[in-house]
Order: C-alpha cells, then structure tokens, then sequence
C-alpha cells in the first residue's frame, strides 16, 4: 500500500486527529493531536491491512519559538509483512510536555522514549521506567532542546571530579601491549 493510501486511512478513521498529512521526496508524515495515541498506533499495529509491527524510531523535535506546540514525537513505523511505512507525528505543548507511552504496542518504545525524555525534556505517561539514559541522573536541562546553552551548563557538573578519579584508579586495567 502506498504511503499516501496508508494516510487517507488514518484520517478516515481519525478525523478530528488528523491535523495535517504532508509529502516529501516520496516521504509521508501523519501531524496527529496527542491526546488519542495510544488509540491511533494500535490500531495501525493491529489492523490487518495495515499491520505496522515494527517501530523503526521514535524521536523529539524541537521547534523552539513555535506556538502554541513547540515539540513533535515523531514515531517512524514499518510493515515487515507489507513493506510499507508511514511517520507519524504527534503534538506536544511546551507547557505540558507530556505524552502517552507506546511501549504496550510496541517494546522496542523503551529507550527511544527514555532518550527523547533526556534529552527533550518529554515525559511519556505509564513508561515503566522513565528515567535518564544517556546522561547522569543529576544533571540539569535537556541538551536537545534549542534554548539550551550551546557551551553546555554554565556551571561544571557535579559528578565531573567523580568520574576523572574513578577513570584515573581504573587505569591500571587498561590493555597493554
């Protein structure tokens, strides 16, 4: 099926989520209203001419300035079946930064949304264990967010001095040849 039928689908079973459905390079996107996700990625999963099994990537958008919606998750999903794909994006306002966990469809959800959670910021209700993934618990911001500092925090972080003793007594393991 091609990308543009998959999209007229979704709006025939959607309509009032559908905000936008655009084209480029042969690529399709499906902008949907967050409030109904879970709804809307089911039923692409379980339906049958349709059976999008696989998440290929999840990710957060940053559209720093832009009102009243400043992020998109943006999830890339695939029919292995089929061999067909389609993106969906998904609205989420930089006042409640929040949107529904898709790890009960697809588990393959988990750390793409702890990374999207890190480094944007963007909570997923019901993640079983939303938490940092690529930096340390304690740090302060979100490195992927376009208003954060460009040189990174004005302070140096705190676990810094920790992490150079721990690498200098670990030295004696390193491979010599």
């Amino acid at each position: 099926m091609e990308p543009l039928e998959i999209a007229e689908k979704i709006k025939e079973r959607f309509p009032d989520e559908v905000i936008a459905i655009t084209e480029f390079r042969g690529q399709v996107s499906v902008t949907v209203k967050k409030e109904r996700i879970i709804e809307i990625c089911k039923w692409l999963h379980d339906e049958p001419v349709l059976y999008f099994d696989y998440l290929k990537d999840l990710c957060g958008v940053d559209y720093h300035g832009k009102k009243p919606v400043r992020f998109e998750v943006v999830y890339t999903l695939y029919s292995m079946k089929y061999e067909h794909m389609i993106r969906l994006k998904a609205e989420v306002p930089e006042d409640d930064p929040v949107i529904d966990s898709v790890i009960g469809i697809w588990r393959g959800a988990d750390w793409h949304e702890r990374e999207c959670y890190d480094m944007f910021g963007i909570e997923f209700r019901g993640h079983p264990d939303l938490r940092r993934i690529l930096l340390p618990e304690d740090w302060e911001g979100h490195p992927l967010r376009k208003d954060y500092p460009a040189a990174g925090p004005e302070q140096e972080w705190k676990g810094f001095q920790e992490v150079l003793e721990k690498a200098e007594r670990l030295k004696v393991y390193t491979w010599k040849e």
